[in-house]
């Protein structure tokens, strides 16, 4: 039954992603007036989440960000169905890629980098990328445990034009095979989302106390890979532009510490600067540090640049 169900599911997203933007849009409206008014999906959540991070705004300006996000979630989920079928033409409308020439500067070094970003605005869609590139994307995820139909919907999305996909538990392995390999590659990691409870980096991130993965500084200090920062910015519904920075140039002439600080930094400013774009809704403070780990100390946040 859950298999049927399973199939079922993964079946209406393939028919929807036939739909026009006109059509995918207008459902995204009506999904969030389902979402946010009647399911109150992770409503508490959210709340909770946005008041700690900004003890400085009211609460109206709490509520806008909060109703903004919801609207937001649904046009990126709806998106990420849509991209299923969307042709090349209308992924290069609709997402503009900065500076792409950064990767071949590596590339023709015959170097691997790492590429790190975040849950904001629309990271889907940056898989298309791989047309543009020679190095091997290799993008990091966490199996969907419950629905395999599922799974391989999101994973043929992701590896269409050619990007691999990786079990975050063979991130390591992968990165150090690709050091040996005659194509570069490019190990995607997203790092912003909630580590295991026993996590060991903490440090202050929107003014709590926060762990976060120490994955991409390890596998950084291991292959003294370059690391490379990935933003995507919203310019109008269904429309974005991808910038991509040199965050680490030469990992093994810093502190280990420095590659993950630089960032938590500049996701910080980011989430600062466009609050209602970041996921808010998963629990991203569920744990509290243990008494035994170190708070790392940081830097003041500035205000973020786009270029």
């Amino acid at each position: 039954m859950d298999s049927t169900l399973d199939r079922l599911v993964v079946g209406l997203c393939k028919l929807t992603a036939r739909l026009p933007f006109w059509v995918i849009y207008g459902m995204a409206d009506l999904f969030y007036v389902f979402v946010y008014y009647i399911a109150r999906y992770r409503r508490q959540t959210v709340h909770e989440n946005l008041i700690n991070s900004f003890p400085e705004k009211s609460p109206k300006e709490i509520k806008q960000i909060t109703k903004k996000f919801y609207h937001h979630l649904c046009d990126i989920g709806l998106e990420t169905i849509k991209y299923n079928r969307m042709s090349e033409k209308q992924i290069d409308d609709r997402l503009k890629i900065h500076n792409p020439e950064l990767f071949e500067e590596y590339y023709q070094r015959h170097q691997s980098v790492i590429l790190i970003g975040m849950h904001h605005n629309n990271w889907e869609w940056c898989g298309s990328m791989q047309r543009f590139i020679k190095a091997q994307f290799l993008v990091v995820y966490n199996p969907v445990r419950k629905n395999k139909a599922l799974e391989r919907f999101i994973l043929d999305n992701r590896e269409r034009f050619g990007a691999r996909s990786i079990p975050v538990n063979h991130s390591v392995r992968t990165a150090l095979e690709f050091n040996k390999t005659e194509r570069p590659g490019a190990l995607i990691l997203v790092g912003d989302q909630t580590p295991p409870s026993n996590s060991q980096f903490w440090t202050t991130f929107l003014n709590q106390e926060t762990a976060f993965f120490a994955g991409p500084m390890k596998i950084a200090v291991k292959t003294n890979q370059s690391v490379i920062f990935q933003h995507t910015h919203r310019t109008g519904r269904g429309r974005y532009e991808v910038f991509y920075h040199k965050l680490i140039e030469n990992p093994s002439q810093v502190e280990p510490e420095e590659i993950l600080m630089s960032y938590i930094q500049k996701i910080e400013e980011i989430i600062q600067a466009e609050p209602e774009y970041w996921l808010w809704s998963h629990r991203r403070w569920k744990h509290k540090r243990p008494a035994h780990i170190e708070l790392h100390e940081r830097q003041p946040v500035l205000k973020y640049q786009k270029q």
